[in-house]
């Protein structure tokens, strides 16, 4: 068989990929994942009781808004690499922007503060376990993002991988800020991002033996 034959043969029936459909598919996954995150946020811990006076508080809102843009720029990042050929380019900024200004906030208020109360202010009272509530309720959304890259084409299975993990960090992260008590710049920027390291370095490890093609 000529070469010609043979291309025209393996090219026989095939139709262009829909346009956005890594985005579609993430969505999916985001729909699926996000309320068994809640889910399991409810059940296991439940929504912090002073949730409503909480809310006039700016420092909640950062730290809703941190986890969630950084939830954004895993989407987007995901989106991306989940594409034959497409680097990430300045896509790494939109997560890359909210760790320096949790940073910046952490640094001002650990040297703003005495130094006696330096050290409160970075292990709070749940230092232990918020890392691992994180990445908890990050599973689902973890699960699902794999799920979804699994029926794309990345060339660079691993850094999709850990793409999914920011975004399941990101989400998990920010459905826990409605339980946490926690209300200081250092927790925040130090057992936040441990917590959504941990999905991240889990999709990087698994996603060249999963997302291969």
């Amino acid at each position: 068989m000529r070469t010609d034959d043979l291309i025209g043969m393996l090219a026989t029936g095939l139709e262009p990929v829909p346009r956005r459909a890594a985005t579609r598919a993430l969505v999916l996954a985001l729909l699926l994942g996000l309320p068994l995150a809640v889910l399991i946020m409810l059940m296991e811990f439940g929504i912090r009781r002073d949730l409503v006076q909480a809310m006039f508080w700016p420092m909640l809102w950062a730290k809703i808004l941190f986890p969630f843009f950084i939830a954004w720029g895993g989407f987007v990042l995901a989106q991306r690499l989940s594409r034959p050929g497409v680097r990430a380019g300045r896509a790494w900024m939109t997560v890359a922007v909210p760790i320096l200004l949790i940073w910046g906030m952490a640094l001002a208020s650990w040297f703003g503060a005495p130094q006696q109360e330096r050290m409160p202010l970075l292990m709070g009272q749940t230092w232990r376990s918020c890392a691992f509530n994180i990445a908890l309720i990050s599973a689902p959304v973890f699960v699902a993002g794999l799920a979804a890259l699994k029926g794309m084409a990345p060339t660079r299975p691993a850094w999709a991988g850990a793409a999914v993990g920011i975004l399941a960090g990101g989400a998990g992260a920010t459905v826990y800020a409605l339980h946490c008590p926690e209300l200081t710049a250092p927790f925040l920027a130090v057992w936040y991002l441990a917590g959504m390291l941990i999905p991240v370095i889990a999709g990087a490890l698994i996603g060249p033996r999963l997302l291969r093609w």
